[in-house]
């Protein structure tokens, strides 16, 4: 997505700078315009694209307007110098961008609006991943000046009401690019909204540009990402921290590596539902280990770059293709020996959730079980990793997911402000308040992409009783 700043100059002579937001629609009587060519969809503006072996046209003398209803807005500065069109007000089918060297647009092209855009002398190929519209620049795309804006984008008389086609994320596909759409049961990353730290859109520290924050689905393991631009109006706001609907364009991060959704507003967003977390459960923390072992792991039997099994480890990839692995390194970042490491880095995987799990642990027999163990972390990120504990699954990996898992609160974990060369400890956790055989699970989630694909690494794990 583009990035912009809107700057306004003292001359010689008087100039005002007007806020953005001060301008409304114009209103008044309108005529739907005459055009004396043929109107064409967006389909078929992209299927020229796909067409093309160098997946590149330029319209001339065809005599054609594309029609289509606007569905990005700059009014609150997440989108600058872009139209989004897509083909229909409801289940539509197919969406494009056309670049426009003006700001802002809202104020002429407002959300739903109808408009026609002249093809003779535009250029249709791939920007960032989507297909766009504007003068060619050789291979590449640049936007349509503001001087010829009103011969090639012209207004329709209809504002249409739009509705957003209601997907899951795991449905993300190219034919759903440009396309408006509403995700439901969702929720930003506990990590990123309960707690001391609680983020913002696109106003922290590390936000270079645009602002990523991982978004949930309470129905499938799939993550998405909200994308929200450093210069949006809304940047600092916080992210809210409940569950609901979000509403907003599906399209492709600068680089073309993954999807992401950006909002107009945040009003887009109605999070104001229960949250959809894991139970959680704190039984304290205690001074010492027990005498007793009833479970070890250091992992110094295994060799570097395999897959963690035996001693009745379960390694388990509910999604994604990585797993936890054995791990060497030395340096500034060293293991403690050989350690288990999960890593999404590379994957590609538009989701990781990974569990390495312990064998089952009788608390009936041994009612003063305790835990600990260490971990350290590469760059986290946004990566998490939680440790949970169940006394109802059944030790079957096919029906991880349908058992219960409580997060062990009292268990501290390594996180991205700590030096990525230190292995900071669990602390000894209680585990005396829980009942039954109960496993305990290393639970990691992410993905392949940028600011999502950090390394976690455990090692120095105990469960004891006295």
């Amino acid at each position: 997505m583009r990035k912009w700043i809107l700057i306004c100059l003292t001359m010689t002579f008087f100039q005002q700078c007007v806020n953005v937001d001060d301008f409304d629609v114009p209103k008044g009587d309108f005529e739907e315009p005459q055009l004396d060519g043929e109107i064409v969809t967006i389909a078929s503006v992209k299927g020229s694209v796909a067409q093309n072996t160098e997946g590149i046209v330029t319209f001339e003398d065809t005599n054609t307007y594309m029609e289509g209803y606007v569905i990005s807005s700059d009014e609150g500065g997440n989108f600058f110098e872009e139209l989004i069109l897509q083909n229909k007000p409801k289940n539509p089918t197919d969406g494009i961008t056309v670049l426009i060297d003006e700001n802002p647009l809202f104020t002429r092209f407002n959300f739903g609006r109808k408009v026609y855009v002249k093809l003779d002398g535009l250029t249709a190929t791939t920007s960032n991943g989507v297909i766009g519209l504007g003068l060619r620049d050789g291979i590449r795309l640049e936007n349509i000046p503001a001087s010829l804006l009103n011969e090639y984008v012209i207004r329709a008389e209809e504002t249409a009401k739009i509705t957003p086609l209601k997907t899951a994320v795991k449905d993300f596909s190219e034919a759903k690019e440009n396309l408006y759409i509403q995700l439901d049961n969702a929720q930003f990353s506990q990590y990123d909204v309960l707690g001391e730290n609680r983020k913002t859109f696109a106003s922290g520290a590390s936000d270079e540009f645009d602002g990523e924050r991982l978004l949930e689905s309470c129905a499938s393991p799939a993550t998405a990402i909200l994308s929200t631009s450093t210069f949006s109006d809304f940047k600092s706001l916080l992210l809210p921290k409940g569950n609901g609907s979000l509403k907003g364009v599906l399209t492709r991060d600068f680089y073309d590596e993954y999807y992401i959704v950006s909002v107009n507003s945040p009003a887009d967003i109605s999070f104001d539902g229960e949250r959809c977390d894991p139970l959680s459960v704190s039984c304290g923390k205690l001074d010492q280990e027990g005498e007793k072992v009833l479970f070890s792991e250091d992992f110094e039997r295994l060799t570097r770059n395999k897959l963690v099994t035996g001693n009745g480890w379960t390694n388990f990839a509910q999604a994604g293709t990585n797993v936890w692995e054995t791990y060497v390194a030395t340096g500034g970042n060293a293991s403690l020996g050989v350690s288990a490491r999960m890593d999404a880095s590379g994957s590609g995987d538009e989701s990781s959730i990974n569990w390495l799990i312990t064998p089952g642990i009788d608390l009936t027999e041994n009612p003063t079980t305790r835990l600990r163990f260490q971990t350290s972390t590469s760059f986290a990120d946004s990566s998490v990793l939680e440790v949970l504990v169940s006394n109802d699954w059944d030790g079957d990996p096919e029906t991880v997911t349908n058992a219960t898992w409580q997060l062990l609160n009292d268990a501290y974990i390594a996180k991205n402000s700590d030096f990525f060369g230190e292995w900071p400890g669990s602390g000894v956790v209680d585990l005396s308040c829980l009942s039954g055989t109960v496993h305990v699970a290393f639970k990691y989630t992410g993905n392949g992409f940028d600011n999502f694909d950090g390394v976690y690494e455990i090692d120095n794990i105990r469960i004891t009783a006295e």
